[in-house]
């Protein structure tokens, strides 16, 4: 097949911004009344000054993806990168983010609830949430929201549990490429004030490449009692087993098909497992303020084959935490609401690393063993403020005081585990070991936040926002105390991200659209610089142009089409490990200028329905010299669903309906040049199911 061409993308794009600025003299509608709940609370967005995109689960049921990625990169503002199998990388209003520095940037919770603790965080910590049956997707673009709290620096994902609604179930089977099957149960039952629900997905995957693939399996339990105070409780466990293929190496080696399917690092694999239990109770007072308390519970524990390190060492980490959520909410006067309320969380963690066999700076067994207690205070308070009937205020303001009480099970320092030094070699004569392991120690972190923002409606159609933000994130424990060489003591700040966003809302009869644009500058960025010691005090900025629309074209035709325009670059005292030039004003590395997402959806009649979606991705350096790059791509998936009229359904999807060569990350090393995680070629989804 003739892959798409990536030359069309640029003017693909100038032609629907134009169709979007023909249809600004339309007649004025309201609005859409989209209802999100990152004030902890349901709210409508038109009362939220932020970029908020929301995915409701009519629309995951249409893409049924595989990897939650296939919904994210459809969402403005967001660069996502798939590993192998459910791994993932991640970049809202950044580039994709790695190594030190770049975990917790974006806080991912179910329901409000971190899936991770603060200071434990994993990048590819996605994979813990059934986004697959979820009821909702809401992404905050930017540091808006001050609700959100640690680690929301440069933006947050919700994932909304499946909704307990009318009794009834549903049952499907998803078939595809390499061996992938996909079983979905969900049912939920109502009892007077009582309602319950079960959800269920289990799937398995062969693998494109070779010795790979992957068991997933996910459960939401889920009870609601309705009364004078209402109390949801949701139980969540996921499960995966994993066979990991590693980067292809090589020049544009994505493009070659004798090497696609290669898997260099057969024996490399991924064991993780969660569960989190919380309970949301709420209530009202007689003078209509409201309350909510939630305490939760949440286990995490990971094993993985570090394969993409010298020696291959194998890590196990975990951690387990309890915390309370609170709230109170009331109207001061009839235009001043305030919102207030304390979080509050203990976590308890562990790290191991250990090798098989040891040769030079690798010594053989465990090369890390330690515990990290954390403890968590943060109050926060949000007020908006009904100036006139057109424009709104709001204030937020978060404190948080974070604490590390580490304990290191071994011999300090960077030696061998029975304290020996490492075999000296040409490039190591004094035998020092490449792990370093700092002694028994506590770390205090203090950290504000502050949100203030504008709402003018100009009328009911449209309306403008503006949005000032600053935020933070606390340096997670690995980048404390998971050291190297011969740093002994990590002295790191805080990252901090000063914002400003202005964004502009309308809806039309046939047109509803937004606009935002934004700044960011960060500072006190994390790195590990060239003696490999983890540094702070670098500098990053960020401008942006993001577009949301949505088009009426027909009674029958819908065009979506989402984009964004963004400028990553290095700012001053950044110098990377493997970096020996200046790289200020240079762009940061895996930064796509323009990404966007293009969508047709037909309604052929009322049983029968398709979409027709474009996913561009524009080029990026792979590098931070800006010398080496990729070459970007343009992706098509064709989605088919038929629902008959006794309940049951099918859906048909070809993703890479054009079978266009890409790679799904690009990366470049000092140590092997071009590497690459390869798109899967065109393939072919099948989904059966039936309702009751």
């Amino acid at each position: 097949m003739q892959a798409f061409n990536p030359k069309m993308s640029t003017l693909g794009l100038s032609i629907a911004l134009l169709c979007s600025a023909a249809q600004l003299n339309a007649q004025t509608n309201s609005i859409e009344s989209i209802v999100i709940t990152a004030d902890r609370k349901e709210t409508e967005l038109r009362d939220i000054a932020a970029s908020i995109y929301a995915v409701d689960s009519d629309y995951l049921t249409t893409i049924k993806h595989v990897h939650v990625g296939e919904v994210l990169n459809s969402i403005p503002g967001v660069v996502f990168n798939r590993g192998n199998g459910q791994e993932s990388l991640l970049g809202i209003r950044a580039p994709v983010l790695t190594g030190a520095g770049s975990c917790g940037s974006v806080q991912t919770s179910q329901d409000g609830i971190p899936l991770r603790a603060a200071g434990f965080c994993n990048v590819n910590e996605l994979f813990e949430a059934n986004t697959e049956q979820a009821s909702g997707i809401e992404v905050i673009r930017g540091p808006g929201s001050i609700l959100y709290g640690a680690n929301a620096l440069h933006g947050a994902i919700n994932i909304i549990s499946p909704t307990l609604g009318e009794e009834g179930g549903d049952v499907s089977l998803d078939f595809g490429p390499h061996e992938y099957g996909r079983l979905n149960i969900g049912y939920n039952t109502v009892n007077g004030e009582h309602a319950y629900g079960v959800h269920f997905n289990g799937a398995t995957d062969g693998g494109y490449k070779d010795d790979s693939g992957f068991g997933q399996q996910k459960l939401n339990l889920a009870h609601r009692y309705s009364g004078n105070i209402s109390v949801s409780t949701v139980f969540a466990a996921t499960n995966l087993n994993q066979e990991t293929a590693g980067y292809l190496n090589g020049a544009d080696a994505y493009k070659n098909e004798a090497l696609r399917r290669t898997n260099g690092d057969p024996n490399a694999y991924r064991d993780a497992s969660s569960y989190r239990l919380h309970s949301r109770i709420e209530g009202e007072f007689a003078s209509g303020a409201q309350w909510m308390l939630t305490p939760y519970y949440r286990d995490a524990d990971m094993e993985f084959l570090m394969h993409f390190l010298p020696g291959t060492p194998v890590e196990e980490n975990g951690h387990s935490s309890f915390g309370l959520q609170s709230m109170y909410s009331s109207m001061l006067t009839s235009n001043l609401e305030w919102i207030a309320g304390i979080d509050f969380e203990l976590t308890d963690g562990y790290l191991r690393q250990t090798q098989a066999g040891g040769f030079g700076s690798f010594p053989a067994g465990r090369q890390y063993d330690f515990d990290v207690d954390a403890q968590l205070i943060s109050p926060y308070a949000q007020f908006k403020f009904q100036s006139t009937e057109k424009d709104q205020f709001s204030l937020g303001l978060r404190y948080e005081m974070l604490e590390y009480d580490y304990d290191n099970k071994m011999i300090d320092g960077n030696t061998a585990e029975d304290g020996s030094s490492c075999t000296p070699s040409a490039f190591n004569p004094a035998g020092t070991c490449r792990y370093s392991r700092p002694a028994d120690r506590s770390d205090d972190f203090n950290n504000s936040s502050m949100h203030l923002g504008w709402i003018h409606d100009f009328d009911e159609s449209q309306q403008v926002f503006v949005n000032a933000a600053h935020a933070f994130r606390a340096p997670q424990a690995t980048e404390l105390y998971r050291l190297q060489v011969n740093q002994l003591v990590a002295d790191l700040d805080s990252e901090e991200v000063d914002s400003f966003e202005i964004g502009y809302r309308a809806a039309r009869e046939n047109v509803s659209y937004s606009l935002a644009v934004y700044w960011m500058q960060k500072d006190n960025v994390i790195f590990q610089d060239s003696s490999r010691s983890n540094v702070s005090g670098g500098e990053t900025d960020h401008l942006g142009l993001e577009l949301n629309s949505l088009f009426e074209l027909t009674d029958s035709l819908q065009l979506n089409i989402v984009a964004s325009y963004a400028d990553h670059t290095y700012g001053a005292n950044i110098a990377p490990l493997g970096v020996t030039v200046n790289i200020d004003g240079n762009d940061i590395d895996t930064a796509p200028k323009l990404t966007a997402n293009v969508q047709l959806r037909w309604a052929i009649n009322e049983n029968n329905n398709a979409q027709l979606e474009w996913v561009h991705m524009d080029d990026y350096y792979t590098n931070e010299t800006n010398t080496n790059s990729y070459e970007g791509h343009d992706i098509m998936n064709l989605r088919y669903q038929y629902q008959s009229n006794d309940a049951w359904y099918f859906a048909a999807r070809v993703t890479n309906l054009f079978d266009t060569n890409y790679a799904e990350r690009a990366d470049w090393t000092s140590f092997v040049g071009d590497r690459y995680f390869v798109g899967e070629p065109a393939s072919l989804y099948v989904t059966i199911g039936t309702t009751f």
